[in-house]
């Protein structure tokens, strides 16, 4: 091997610090036996990319990046697509290829299953978590919805007139109040605002209720996930990590796509400022990034620009996980300082273009023709970038990934069934009904109207649910979650996701 590869790759990854290992470095067929490719952990915040073709082994290198982390301590939260990702939670059974892989890349493997919190959003795969309609925002519930630019500022319209008046939008059956009594008896006090058509009205109530109809009615509501269910650590000391089953909801991939969007927007606007950190509080992988991108208007993708901009602060790195770096607008993909490029395929004119294309973004190396090797990558083989402790990138290398320590599959039906069954997953099952938008205007209406007449006494409501019991949270889960600094965080968040008439005022306490 030419030992200006070994001298470079000693030089981007033989230095001192902590770091998540990935592979060997990979020369003319050649594996170097160390020093090992590994992401430095203090940079992780930095965010990241992971690419390529289908099969060329993109879900076994996010295994494998999570169980890095996990094992220093960070938390790791992970969409799984596809349903295999949930191995994570077993160890791994050795083999003919691991051990093969292994020897290729001079590591030692050893099963090794990582803790695992499964989450969804239907509630059949893990804990049932939900946002509650006020704070996930007109933006990101226009996309959800496929409204255009016109309805979505209509929602606007309609969040905004909530907030005034302070009437909680808490889930569906709230918002679909609200427009009712818009459009009808309440239609005189939106003159300020301008005023709703029963035309565009009509448009967001047959989109609402083609959400309920796909069960969007259980993704909104109370309990709204919290935080510091994500954000947590073992007995051990090792990270947690949550894994998001979407096996159950693959129909419907701009309202998960969105559902983790607001996921991030809470964390940004919810977690304190770290710094520079010698790790990241929280690394988040979002898969199938390509769906979260299509069909966004301008102001959405804005917003996720500017989450991915000032997140690193708060401590948490994003990693879009997809099939081409084109499926990533410029500027975030500029923003991303890990780049793990798996195998691109060019078949037509437009594979070509992209795959030229995708080659001017790496950093120039005199050991590899970029745009041969993304082409020649074998499964389980990538071309990595990463940034030195001083935040300079490295000189691309191909790499030859290790193979995961957990199960390389899905667990099976009584394995999930266990593995849902946790205290978290019964403490989000039972959602929660206070006094919101619909019981307040129910309430005015009862007021205009006259008395009943004697002998027929109006049954009254009944209490609203208790929430269920909680452990006490740490002090700073307090603070974070007292009903100051959710409202704060609410109103701030609201602002984020696209209150296009500025910061709203909540006035609900939770």
């Amino acid at each position: 091997m030419d030992p200006k590869v070994i001298e470079a790759a000693r030089a981007a990854f033989g230095t001192a610090g902590a770091r998540v290992r990935l592979g060997a470095v990979v020369h003319e067929g050649e594996c170097l036996p160390e020093p090992i490719v590994g992401l430095p952990l203090a940079m992780l915040n930095r965010h990241g990319l992971v690419a390529g073709a289908t099969g060329t082994g993109k879900t076994k290198t996010v295994q494998v990046l999570a169980e890095g982390l996990a094992a220093a301590g960070v938390p790791v939260f992970v969409a799984d697509v596809k349903g295999d990702l949930s191995g994570i939670a077993c160890p791994g059974e050795p083999s003919e290829r691991i051990a093969e892989r292994t020897r290729q890349t001079g590591v030692t493997w050893q099963a090794r299953a990582c803790d695992v919190e499964l989450l969804s959003l239907s509630g059949a795969h893990g804990a049932q978590i939900r946002a509650t309609v006020s704070s996930f925002g007109p933006l990101a519930l226009g996309k959800v919805l496929g409204l255009n630019e016109t309805q979505t500022s209509v929602l606007a319209l309609v969040f905004k007139y909530c907030d005034d008046r302070g009437l909680p939008l808490l889930d569906l059956p709230d918002l679909r109040a609200v427009l009712q009594h818009l459009t009808g008896a309440g239609a005189a006090e939106l003159a300020a605002y301008g005023g709703v058509s029963k035309a565009s009205a009509g448009v967001l109530l047959r989109e609402m209720t083609e959400l309920e109809q796909q069960g969007g009615t259980r993704l909104f509501g109370e309990p709204e996930l919290e935080l510091h269910d994500l954000i947590r650590a073992a007995p051990d000391g090792r990270g947690l990590v949550s894994v998001l089953r979407l096996a159950d909801v693959p129909d419907k991939p701009a309202l998960w796509s969105t559902f983790m969007m607001w996921m991030l927007a809470r964390l940004y606007y919810d977690l304190p400022e770290v710094g520079d950190a010698d790790k990241p509080r929280l690394v988040f992988f979002f898969d199938e990034a390509h769906l979260l991108f299509r069909g966004a208007s301008r102001a959405f993708l804005s917003e996720i620009e500017q989450v991915v901009r000032l997140i690193r602060s708060k401590g948490v790195g994003i990693f879009f996980v997809t099939q081409s770096p084109k499926d990533v607008p410029p500027e975030i993909l500029g923003q991303l300082g890990c780049r793990v490029q798996h195998a691109l395929r060019a078949f037509t004119a437009d594979d070509e273009k992209a795959l030229r294309a995708a080659a001017r973004t790496f950093p120039r190396t005199p050991f590899y023709d970029i745009a041969s090797t993304l082409t020649t990558l074998g499964t389980g083989e990538a071309l990595t970038t990463v940034l030195t402790a001083s935040g300079a990138p490295t000189p691309p290398f191909a790499t030859r990934v290790v193979p995961p320590a957990s199960r390389m599959g899905p667990l099976t039906d009584d394995e999930l069934a266990r593995l849902a069954s946790t205290e978290q997953a019964r403490r989000y099952a039972t959602a929660i009904d206070r006094d919101s938008a619909r019981e307040m205007l129910a309430r005015r209406f009862e007021e205009r109207e006259p008395p009943p007449r004697a002998g027929r006494d109006r049954p009254s409501a009944p209490p609203p649910a208790p929430r269920p019991a909680r452990p006490a949270p740490d002090p700073l889960e307090r603070v974070l979650r007292s009903p100051v600094a959710r409202t704060v965080a609410h109103e701030v968040t609201r602002g984020l996701m696209g209150a296009l008439f500025g910061s709203p005022r909540r006035r609900s306490a939770r």
